[in-house]
């Protein structure tokens, strides 16, 4: 049937929202939106029973054959290993059979057990771990509540999880200028990950991220040197998303995350207690900013797709700053991320803080295609190295 909107096809469960270390860049426990403090430490089983239904009625509705069913915190381990069982339990038994569901977890891996990679199996879970790099570049950010390292504990969950290479999804690191972006890659690397994922820390145009020189691109200087890093070494065979995707997006094909391109994005976010959020790292930007006002007891997800605040979705580069749309690039950097776009003064109309760095990095990819003789054909470069 004709789509006027792209449905959803990921779901990201929030089914613990506690977490056992202190992230002070976590856009959840500390940013200015403070919600997580009213919000039910665990999900019940009652809204998980009714998110799958919504999740069933929309998949049916709209002729999904898979969905991808995300368990996000918080740390989601804390929701503990019997609750958990029976969360995933009540979300297939509310699929319908002929329907694939893909359940993906995402840690920062210090609760990783035997017993909690046997529940996976059962259900299939896939696993990505969140670790910054090596101890020292990790516990720059990441420590425990009584700020302790958390980087043993994180690394001891990740080789029990290399055990079962089936399950491992991948690492994801926050990037921070003050740590060396080949160390990082190379250390990270090590684990023999599927994918490992960068993500920029969330600034605004109110609050940007912090530079040691405003004058520099310094995040996409970073990003192009983990660039170098992944291709000078053949013998890995991970894929890192954003290089691949600024690869993809450059050649016409769609890419898979979504602070890149002009897609709208497919995934929804279904709080612990049942409300329904769009893009919940909008929460760093200011109190209030990713409520809906919906929830999976009284809304449908066909509903959030035509709510006020997600018709960003629906416009593409119109939904952009003057600036973006006429840029050469936005078919490929989509005029940044959402939360990095934002402003009091202009709202979410604003190239992104990392304007410079992604026009740096875009250009440095694209340029290195170049020269090593990859843009041509356009199919044969969105491949990792």
């Amino acid at each position: 049937m004709p789509q006027l909107h792209t449905p959803f096809r990921s779901f990201i469960l929030k089914v613990a929202n506690r977490c056992n270390i202190d992230c002070d860049y976590c856009y959840v426990f500390n940013s200015k939106d403070q919600a997580w403090r009213n919000l039910p430490a665990r999900m019940s089983l009652d809204v998980a029973r009714a998110a799958a239904r919504r999740i069933a009625e929309h998949a049916t509705a709209h002729e999904l054959g898979t969905v991808h069913v995300i368990l996000h915190g918080g740390e989601p381990m804390l929701a503990g290993l019997q609750h958990m069982a029976n969360l995933l339990g009540v979300v297939r038994e509310e699929i319908p059979s002929g329907m694939e569901v893909r359940f993906e977890l995402q840690t920062n891996g210090t609760l990783l057990s035997e017993a909690w990679l046997d529940l996976f199996e059962r259900f299939g879970v896939v696993v990505g771990v969140s670790l910054d790099g090596p101890p020292a570049a990790n516990d720059r950010h990441r420590l425990t509540h009584s700020s302790r390292s958390s980087a043993a504990s994180a690394v001891r969950g990740i080789q029990l999880l290399r055990t079962r290479p089936h399950l491992f999804a991948g690492l994801l690191a926050v990037v921070d200028l003050a740590n060396d972006p080949v160390e990082v890659h190379d250390y990270l690397a090590s684990f023999e990950p599927p994918a490992i994922d960068f993500g920029l820390p969330h600034g605004t145009h109110d609050d940007p991220p912090h530079r040691d020189n405003p004058d520099l691109p310094e995040y996409g200087l970073w990003m192009s040197r983990v660039y170098d890093a992944w291709l000078a070494r053949p013998k890995h065979r991970h894929s890192i998303r954003v290089l691949e995707d600024i690869v993809a997006l450059g050649s016409g094909v769609r890419g898979s995350v979504e602070t890149l391109g002009l897609a709208p994005p497919t995934s929804v976010v279904v709080e612990s207690d049942g409300t329904i959020e769009g893009v919940d790292t909008l929460r760093s930007v200011e109190e209030g900013a990713s409520w809906l006002g919906l929830d999976v007891f009284g809304h449908s997800f066909d509903a959030t797709l035509v709510h006020p605040k997600l018709q960003h979705r629906l416009y593409g580069s119109e939904a952009l700053a003057e600036k973006c749309q006429g840029c050469p690039l936005v078919e490929v950097c989509g005029g940044g991320y959402l939360p990095h776009r934002f402003s009091t003064a202009h709202g979410y109309r604003n190239p992104s803080v990392y304007c410079a760095d992604l026009e740096h990095l875009i250009r440095y990819v694209q340029d290195s295609l170049r020269r090593h003789g990859w843009d041509q054909p356009a199919a044969s470069a969105a491949s990792s190295p």
